[in-house]
């Protein structure tokens, strides 16, 4: 009993990296039941991420995979795919990052699995959706950065012109969460009609969506009225700013806030400057509004202006680096680190749930598994005997994680 608002939902998780493991890890959290599936040489996020104590365990991959099982099927043995179709006849949801021509190939594919379970939630993650030209591609986070116009927001946004990638897996993350709102809203379907159906979650075209949602601007009308792009985002001078000892974000945004923020940096005559004296003018103006913030907090430290601004009530905070969310405040009076005894490697820091259900959390949280960790016990669940699991290990079609 997990007690999260998806208790009692079982998943069968055949992804890998991060954009399906992110998926499963958000409805694990909720309190669903995953299995994670992986082929012999397992997720490839166990050895490529920096950062382990012992090997196949990486941070990144802990991170991505706690409060999930582990079992290892070679599914291009017959006795492994026939393993793994047994789980998924048991199961909820089955959710792959897969292409899906190969789904198609092993039988893994919504109509022939709709055949064994009528109420399966079937969730594809793709780089591509289908029929377009790039359907099938290969692609990771990289490729659709470039593609869905993130890149070339960030070559807009620079002096130099020069496309560049957000420094995390963004495409992986928003398509990853968006799969697990997209099995959430399914699942509330079948509660209303007992059907299972089939999903599609293409990354290209919904970080697509992301990037014309925010700036399209002008060209969402037919012919535009202007550029692209919102001016304020891509301007120079949207980013931290400077001050004695550091940097500070400030972002004043109503004429209160607004109006505040030059009486704080001793400039009140901006008030009525007409540039400056509306929301729309300001908006029209924002390179030249972020150019005054980015020169006027240079004669105090950041405590001082977070301090100023609290009181003024003008929305500003101090710039963390990646080390500083280890120490922020906030983030500790809230208890967003927290530590975690893993019985492989050790003492851990992870992350808590943001987010807070009045119905109850998952109680019973569970470590990020060794690979193949549970792959006898899951396999005894679907009803396999000992001789049956004896025989697939024995084989090479299912294996597992040495005993401690």
């Amino acid at each position: 009993m997990t007690g999260g608002p998806l208790e009692g939902v079982r998943v069968v998780d055949l992804t890998t990296i991060v954009v399906g493991p992110i998926c499963t890890r958000t409805l694990a959290d909720y309190g669903a039941e995953v299995i994670k599936v992986e082929a012999p040489g397992g997720d490839l996020l166990r050895s490529m991420a920096e950062g382990n104590r012992n090997p196949g365990m990486s941070g990144k991959f802990i991170n991505f995979n706690r409060n999930k099982r582990s079992i290892v099927l070679d599914i291009k043995k017959p006795a492994g795919l026939a393993a793994l179709v047994c789980l998924i006849e048991r199961a909820d949801v089955f959710v792959s990052n897969v292409r899906p021509e190969g789904l198609t190939r092993a039988g893994l594919d919504h109509a022939s699995l709709a055949k064994k379970n009528p109420k399966l939630i079937h969730c594809s993650i793709l780089a591509f959706g289908r029929g377009g030209r790039y359907f099938n591609r290969p692609a990771y986070d990289p490729v659709i950065q470039s593609l869905s116009g993130v890149a070339g927001t960030l070559a807009r946004a620079t002096a130099t012109g020069e496309p560049r990638f957000v420094p995390m897996v963004m495409s992986d993350h928003t398509s990853g969460l968006i799969a697990a709102q997209a099995i959430g809203f399914a699942l509330y379907r079948r509660e209303k009609t007992g059907k299972g159906e089939a999903i599609d979650v293409p990354m290209l075209e919904n970080m697509a969506s992301f990037v014309s949602s925010e700036h399209l601007g002008a060209a969402t009308f037919d012919p535009p009225v202007g550029p692209t792009g919102d001016g304020r985002l891509l301007s120079p001078n949207y980013r931290p700013v400077p001050t004695k000892d550091g940097y500070v974000t400030v972002r004043p945004n109503t004429n209160a806030q607004a109006f505040a923020f030059f009486d704080a940096i001793g400039r009140p005559e901006l008030k009525t400057d007409p540039r400056f004296d509306s929301a729309a003018s300001r908006t029209r103006n924002a390179p030249a509004y972020f150019e005054v913030q980015a020169t006027s907090l240079g004669d105090k430290t950041t405590d001082e202006w977070v301090e100023m601004f609290d009181k003024l009530d003008v929305p500003a905070a101090r710039y963390n680096s990646i080390d500083d969310l280890l120490t922020d405040p906030h983030l500790k009076d809230v208890g967003f680190y927290k530590e975690e005894e893993h019985p492989s490697e050790g003492k851990l820091r992870r992350t808590k749930l943001a987010n807070v259900f009045s119905g109850g959390a998952r109680q019973d949280e569970g470590h990020a598994p060794r690979m193949g960790e549970h792959t006898r016990e899951i396999l005894a669940e679907a009803g396999y005997g000992n001789a049956e699991i004896d025989a697939l290990l024995s084989d090479g079609a299912a294996s597992e994680a040495a005993r401690r």
